[in-house]
């Protein structure tokens, strides 16, 4: 399960990476939890990638009140096409979550212990999303998103058994690309990052308050990287 992660690009990367011309301007974000508004690329009704913001935790369109239902942080990737909640957002709305690493955590529930889990290779990159929009009676218009999850590596399964489906960059438009209306194109994309790409590293406890915000969540812990 992903619950926690980081983006502290500056926009300017975020958009050379994603081929976005013009988007939203925000400040680095150490500690992005559930139910914030976070940051995607998608494709726009032309086809075209965009920026968007959206909030975290996706709630299905054929929800009758929002504020009764729990969003769903994450997707697992073998099951995503069963899923009623899930169907047809991976078939017609897929997005890419641009993220700096992602936050896992180990020991007991008074002894949590934060680890950051990053690309070695990269500053910058792409975890597999959908997204989804609800539409209520009153013209109300709310959408969200879920991170796709499959497998660990064997660098992250030391810590956590799951990880989220990561996106190289080659395959942006397979994945944003929604036209066919089918998953078949996109199905070899979930799995997990080869091995020995990424580090994990314990870091500043507090980080188990989803408030906490700034560069020092990322002091090391521990010095030593799984």
């Amino acid at each position: 399960m992903c619950s926690r992660y980081s983006l502290i690009a500056r926009p300017e990367a975020v958009y050379r990476l994603f081929g976005i011309t013009d988007g939203h301007d925000f400040p680095p974000r150490y500690n992005i939890a559930p139910s914030q508004p976070v940051l995607i690329v998608r494709h726009d009704a032309l086809h075209i990638r965009e920026c968007a913001l959206v909030q975290w935790g996706l709630v299905p369109a054929w929800v009758k009140d929002p504020r009764e239902y729990k969003p769903l942080l994450n997707a697992r990737s073998e099951t995503i096409t069963e899923k009623p909640s899930f169907r047809g957002p991976v078939r017609h709305r897929r997005c890419l979550v641009p993220a700096s690493g992602y936050y896992e955590w180990v020991g007991g529930r008074r002894s949590k212990q934060p680890h950051f889990i990053r690309m070695t290779q990269h500053a910058l990159f792409a975890i597999a999303g959908i997204w989804e929009v609800w539409l209520g009676a009153d013209g109300s218009e709310i959408e969200t998103m879920a991170i796709l999850t499959t497998a660990a590596n064997s660098d992250v399964s030391p810590i956590h058994d799951r990880m989220p489906v990561i996106i190289r960059p080659p395959d942006y438009d397979r994945w944003l690309d929604c036209r066919s209306g089918s998953t078949v194109e996109i199905s070899e994309l979930l799995r997990c990052a080869p091995d020995g790409c990424m580090s994990v590293a314990a870091v500043n406890p507090r980080l188990n308050d989803p408030r906490a915000e700034g560069p020092d969540l990322h002091e090391p812990a521990n010095p030593t990287l799984f």
